[in-house]
């Protein structure tokens, strides 16, 4: 019987997984994800030719990212009984200063990330409790960290330290970056599909409820918009993005806030759902006629040419643009209103490549611009299979 790695990737109200045969470049054999969770959670699985093998409701079954795993599980069993798995390979957001590849994962590892929670509260504590339902659902298989910090762990200093008094860079306050396993992928499709481009200086735009860049050149991370924690650069969905921290000041000595409170705000109640007053979920503010609507969508899409236009900078130049992530591959209305303005970088779109979310989407510019799917459980299966065999 063949061996088989789990890859599970929990977000702050979802959980990915996918189920790969070990080898050298894993094979895929099915993928799902459990959805909303906390509210009206559910599950869905395909196989690798994307039929659908399981659709569901979860109700009461949904209520906790444990409780979803084990929903999961138990669909995945019944589909694909002959999976036996001798690894399973997990996203963990953060990965701190200790962790720059993936690692195998033990008690001491465990309690290291563990105390990471505070820096990443809507993803690191569910990332850890789906680490520990995989140990005690499969004792026996090898469990793999891989860290969305990794890919940006070798910035130079200038991009990497915050204008704090110096102890405090060596105590960890420092710009982590998140996205990692993401970028890395972007990236490794760039070297297998255009070797020039790859080469060169590229900002990567992974726009989702979450949502970043990346200049990358030569295949590496050279600076991120996210900083210490995942709450800097862009407006996400409920997370507030670049914030002038004398703000926060503001909210707790004048507004009388609490330091729990305003860290709820900030995580939660922000970015897009705050600006709007209406929703978090990009396609619902498309659909809107409130002029709230509008406006969050113009401060998303400025905050991102402006970034575009830092990381052009930082990399002294540009040579392309990857949307990816669940807007940017799927969104024209947001590519096309980030590119507009962006002519005087030498990035002009064509309308209807972008309408179609064609992989190739400008008109022969100065600069290439594209939309690649990402694929994090792949890189994480890769990680996975490599510490299996090795």
């Amino acid at each position: 019987m063949s061996a088989h790695i789990l890859t599970l990737n929990a977000g702050s109200s979802s959980l990915k997984l996918g189920l790969f045969a070990v080898a050298a470049e894993p094979e895929a054999l099915a993928e799902g994800q459990v959805d909303r969770i906390g509210d009206d959670a559910r599950l869905w699985l395909h196989d690798a030719k994307g039929r659908e093998l399981a659709a569901r409701d979860l109700g009461e079954a949904g209520a906790s990212h444990g409780a979803a795993l084990e929903a999961a599980l138990e669909v995945l069993e019944e589909h694909l009984p002959e999976a036996r798995i001798a690894a399973v390979g997990h996203r963990v957001v953060h990965g701190g200063m200790d962790h720059d590849a993936p690692v195998r994962i033990d008690d001491a590892v465990l309690e290291r990330l563990s105390a990471l929670e505070p820096f990443a509260p809507l993803h690191q504590p569910h990332n850890l409790a789906g680490i520990r339902a995989a140990r005690a659902a499969f004792p026996d298989a090898v469990q793999v960290a891989c860290f969305d910090t990794a890919f940006h762990r070798n910035h130079p200093f200038v991009n990497d330290v915050f204008g704090l008094p110096r102890e405090f860079y060596d105590r960890g306050v420092r710009r982590y970056g998140f996205h990692g396993l993401s970028y890395d992928y972007i990236a490794g499709e760039l070297g297998r599909a255009d070797a020039d481009l790859h080469a060169g200086r590229v900002v990567v735009a992974h726009l989702g409820n979450g949502a970043s860049l990346c200049g990358i050149v030569g295949g590496r991370s050279v600076a991120s918009t996210m900083g210490f924690t995942a709450l800097d650069g862009l407006p996400m969905g409920t997370r507030v993005g670049q914030l002038d921290p004398g703000v926060v000041l503001h909210l707790i000595e004048q507004e009388g806030m609490s330091a729990a409170e305003v860290s709820e705000m900030l995580y939660k109640r922000s970015g897009l759902l705050g600006l709007s007053g209406i929703s978090n979920d990009m396609r619902e503010l498309e659909a809107s006629d409130d002029p709230r609507a509008a406006e969050a969508i113009a401060y998303f899409t400025f905050r991102i040419r402006r970034e575009i236009g830092a990381m052009a900078a930082a990399m002294e130049g540009l040579d392309g643009i990857v949307f990816t992530g669940g807007i940017g591959e799927n969104s024209a209305r947001i590519r096309r209103e980030v590119c507009a303005p962006l002519g005087w970088l030498g990035v002009t779109l064509d309308p209807a490549a972008n309408d179609r979310s064609a992989r190739r989407i400008d008109a022969d510019g100065a600069v290439a611009v594209l939309v690649v799917p990402t694929d994090e459980e792949r890189v994480i299966a890769r990680a996975t299979s490599a510490a299996l065999t090795g």
